[in-house]
């Protein structure tokens, strides 16, 4: 039978083997789709959809900050971005994800649960005013496209891989973004927790045993391959001492660690929580265990280029995001492929669905609930469903059209977040004269100075985004310390 096209020619392999695997990765995803409508029996109301309840303990909590954002950029972007760029590349993702976790668990997640809120537009609706709530909220909702997008690819490299090219990329975005479309739209965030907690298991599982079994086909084991990588330059983190690189260190940090703070998935996985300890540390513990364990995948990235550097070289020039599933496919055995692609099928799924469910609430909740406020709860619940769907069919026709790289759609993601949502959160939050006012000014200062740049000075020694942070900030000073020209219907200051 002819290799599959992840990487060209290669050895044969048995048909029934190839069938096997198959057949397991059908009966995985049946699973996965049953105990998330399973768990979609618990969804009375809105509440339950969009919050669990506020019932998730401890376990379930980290389990979910965990597998959401351990996706499909951490085992195939990343790890391709790695052996390509070293560390160097990497500092958005893992090192600005993770730092984005800690701060969010730190310094927002305790604040934020104790005003029980479905969304975090519901936030600045109450802090400043409705129009600011519906221009965060929107900015929130987009940056969810690269993300969602990202994990669409991937299942569609997935389907395709295991297919040997019989299901071609497009169709097999079609059938995973309809299979976690399906699980998320009845069970909401229930469904969401329960299959991410199983996912997490297989996840953490499954790639350890991988990179088990990758450690024994290298003389040395990881020593040599941390050396070797070392040798080549592989594992410098800090840039060079001068104002040019400093500056685009700092502004990829920030980019992601900043920019992913006034995020719903974030906010919705916090708000989740059993109690407000349980918030804040299983938020801290899932960031600390993702920059950790996205180790792994990096491990294999490299393993991959000292077991068979020809075949790295060969899946390079096609596709470096395939590195790993090549590695496997032509290196391991059979139940090691099974392990690694319900392992990979459970990374791409656990964030799939949180990120899907993530904008859709904001949607209803912070756009389209304002426009129709004689809903009932229950139509609102069927109301958040619809707009599950919809945005699941506009991300996948989004992903089919985009010829991003995977961890490229994740790092645009938080841009637009960055430079309109970040500052007024973190303002009305601790700072008491924040105004209305000056939330306004600091979101349009943001998104015009970012628009500007990139338009103009997209190359510029400072990146469009980190101007708009800084434009931002001086927005809400300004816009706060004036008099107030514009005030909105104004909440009562929330303070930490």
């Amino acid at each position: 039978m002819r290799a599959h096209g992840c990487a060209g020619g290669g050895r044969d392999r048995d048909y029934k083997g190839r069938a096997m695997l198959v057949w397991f990765v059908v009966i995985y995803i049946a699973l996965s789709i049953a105990i998330g409508l399973a768990a979609s029996l618990r969804v009375r109301n809105s509440v339950d959809y969009i919050t669990a309840g506020r019932h998730l303990p401890l376990p379930v909590v980290f389990a979910t900050v965990f597998a959401t954002w351990f996706g499909a950029e951490t085992v195939l972007g990343i790890s391709g971005t790695f052996l390509d760029e070293g560390f160097a590349g990497l500092i958005s993702d893992p090192l600005g994800a993770s730092l984005c976790l800690v701060l969010f668990g730190l310094f927002f997640a305790k604040p934020l649960y104790r005003q029980k809120l479905l969304t975090l537009g519901d936030f600045y609706r109450r802090r400043y005013s409705r129009g600011v709530e519906l221009v965060t909220s929107i900015c929130i909702a987009l940056s969810y496209l690269g993300w969602v997008s990202a994990q669409v690819v991937a299942l569609g490299l997935v389907f395709n891989i295991l297919s040997e090219g019989a299901i071609s990329r497009e169709y097999g975005m079609i059938i995973g973004a309809s299979v976690v479309t399906l699980y998320t739209l009845f069970g909401g965030m229930w469904s969401v927790a329960v299959t991410t907690f199983v996912q997490m298991i297989v996840i953490v599982g499954g790639l350890l045993w991988i990179a088990f079994m990758a450690n024994d086909m290298v003389p040395g084991g990881v020593s040599h391959v941390v050396q070797h990588a070392a040798g080549a330059g592989k594992l410098q983190w800090l840039p060079d001492f001068n104002a040019v690189e400093i500056i685009a260190f700092i502004a990829a940090l920030l980019t992601m660690g900043f920019g992913s703070i006034p995020q719903q998935d974030v906010f919705q996985r916090a708000n989740s929580a059993r109690t407000e300890n349980v918030a804040v540390w299983g938020t801290v513990g899932g960031g600390l265990a993702y920059f950790l364990f996205a180790s792994v995948p990096l491990f294999l990235a490299y393993a991959a280029t000292l077991i068979d550097p020809t075949l790295v070289e060969r899946v390079s020039e096609r596709d470096p995001q395939l590195i790993i599933p090549a590695l496997v496919y032509y290196h391991l055995p059979l139940y090691a492929q099974i392990i690694f692609y319900g392992a990979l099928l459970s990374v791409i799924m656990s964030t799939a669905s949180g990120t899907l469910l993530a904008p859709s609430v904001t949607i209803a909740e912070n756009v389209l609930r304002g426009l129709l406020p004689k809903l009932s709860d229950t139509q609102f619940l069927w109301l958040t469903r619809g707009i599950v769907l919809l945005f699941a069919v506009g991300v996948t026709a989004y992903s089919l059209m985009s010829e991003s790289t995977i961890h490229h759609m994740v790092e645009e993601a938080y841009k637009v977040t960055l430079v309109a949502a970040f500052v007024p959160l973190v303002a009305g939050i601790y700072w008491k004269r924040a105004t209305t006012q000056g939330a306004a000014l600091a979101i349009a200062f943001g998104i015009v100075t970012w628009l500007t740049c990139e338009m103009v000075a997209a190359d510029a020694v400072l990146p469009p985004q980190f101007a708009g942070l800084l434009a931002s900030i001086a927005g809400m000073l300004l816009g706060s310390l004036l008099p107030q020209w514009y005030r909105g219907k104004q909440a009562s200051t929330v303070t930490a």
